[in-house]
Order: C-alpha cells, then structure tokens, then sequence
C-alpha cells in the first residue's frame, strides 16, 4: 500500500516538473497533478496494456518504437479526460510522454 502512495507521489512531482518544462503541458495547481497522476496511473494499468497488445505486430515492426507512440496517446487520453491537466498536441505528449518515463524511471530507482 505504501509503495503505491509512494509512486503517487513520484508521478505527482514527475507531472509537475513536465508541465514546468514542456511548453504545451499545463497543470491547474497541485491538487490537479494529484488527480493527473492518478488518472494517468489509472489508464497505464488498464488502457495501455490492451493498446500494446492490440498493437503488438506493429510494434514489433518497429522493433519497440511503437511503444513510445503509444505512451504518448495514453498522456493525450489523460490530458482530455481531465480538465485540470492539459495537453496541446501529439508531438507535445509525445515529448512529455518521454521526459515521463525516464524522470519515473530514475525517481523509482533512487526510492526504490
């Protein structure tokens, strides 16, 4: 339980500091990037692994490249659900996608 808190809170301060760098990503205030991370973890557990494997030819076509395409739309999905967290384009959730997954990567690792 704690180790989800944890996570949480990692993807909380990772969303705040995307929405800081990338000039197409806006977040209202904290409590939105709580609901943000929240929602984005949400779609992360349940919507992308049917997309990857939905995909799964593609993918392997593109030797794994495609995963990134669908990281980004799962951060559009995200932004669109929520209006506190907003997303300009393809291209900006791609590059916000990116930035996300290796702040993550290295906040998971330094914690955990």
């Amino acid at each position: 339980m704690t180790g989800i808190l944890i996570s949480w809170i990692l993807g909380t301060i990772t969303i705040l500091l995307v929405a800081y760098v990338v000039p197409g990503v806006r977040v209202a205030g904290l409590s939105s990037a709580i609901i943000a991370s929240a929602i984005l973890g949400i779609l992360n557990a349940l919507v992308r692994p049917i997309l990857v494997f939905l995909t799964f030819p593609l993918t392997i076509l593109t030797l794994g490249l495609f995963l990134f395409i669908i990281n980004a739309l799962v951060f559009l999905l995200a932004g669109s659900i929520f209006r506190g967290f907003k997303v300009d384009s393809f291209g900006t959730a791609l590059i916000a996608s990116i930035i996300v997954s290796i702040v993550s990567f290295v906040l998971n690792k330094i914690v955990f």
